[in-house]
């Protein structure tokens, strides 16, 4: 079997998706010139099935069971919020922000006029200041990294994965490790405690507990019940009789 050829629409639909490149160029946040007179009608999403002009939500209703996103504005930039582009794309190696209490990815490069003193890390592409696990600021310059020739970059979910991914919402705090091993240490306590009961026959006619072998139909283990905790600054106590002191 002959190298398997791959042609040149082929080669962009895998490095990037073909709506990609419109959303990052598209004029989001303008009036919608078919909803001029109603409230509201700035332009803020994105079909990724149409891969057109950006439309308000009032316009929402032609795009009915297509792939939409939402573009945000943060420090008059535009960005779009994590579990939304990540069930699309691929965003490994771009650093992730957290805005209003959801982590956001912004579209397009930043570029920082200077850098500050202690940076150890920068944009490859519009040298902005990233963290040292990062290399890139936004999905326009990791786009920008994979047209310099960079075979390790992709925003193809099959080929991070080794499948393509089947769609539906993730959420960021579920998938996030520290809390999973928290989530498991959890289970973990609560599958081992054993409820502590004592039935009223387990005791003998003189009050004596009687013992439960362990092939007793419906035994119970017994254990002591933790004794209260006696807080002592509460509670009330007679005060002394008063002594006058000595002259």
């Amino acid at each position: 079997m002959g190298p398997m050829i791959r042609t040149n629409e082929q080669e962009d639909d895998y490095m990037s998706p073909t709506w990609l490149m419109p959303m990052l160029r598209g004029s989001y946040f303008v009036p919608c010139s078919i909803h001029a007179d109603s409230n509201k009608n700035e332009c803020n999403l994105f079909c990724l099935d149409c891969a057109g002009n950006a439309f308000c939500s009032y316009c929402l209703v032609k795009h009915k069971d297509h792939r939409v996103v939402q573009i945000r504005r943060s420090s008059y930039h535009n960005v779009v919020r994590v579990n939304e582009i990540q069930r699309f794309i691929d965003i490994s190696c771009v650093q992730t922000y957290i805005i209003n209490s959801a982590k956001i990815v912004f579209l397009n490069e930043r570029p920082q006029p200077r850098i500050g003193k202690g940076v150890t890390n920068t944009c490859e592409i519009c040298c902005r200041s990233l963290l040292d696990s990062f290399r890139f600021c936004s999905l326009g310059c990791k786009l920008g990294g994979m047209k310099r020739g960079d075979q390790s970059l992709t925003f193809s979910l099959r080929g991070k994965h080794g499948r393509e991914y089947q769609g539906g919402s993730e959420s960021d705090e579920a998938t996030t490790p520290t809390k999973l091993r928290k989530t498991n240490a959890f289970n973990r306590l609560m599958s081992g405690l054993s409820i502590s009961t004592v039935r009223l026959d387990d005791f003998g006619p003189g009050g004596d507990q009687r013992s439960l072998s362990s092939g007793d139909e419906g035994g119970f283990s017994f254990s002591p019940g933790t004794p209260p905790i006696y807080n002592h600054r509460n509670s009330s106590r007679r005060k002394g009789i008063p002594h006058r002191a000595p002259f």
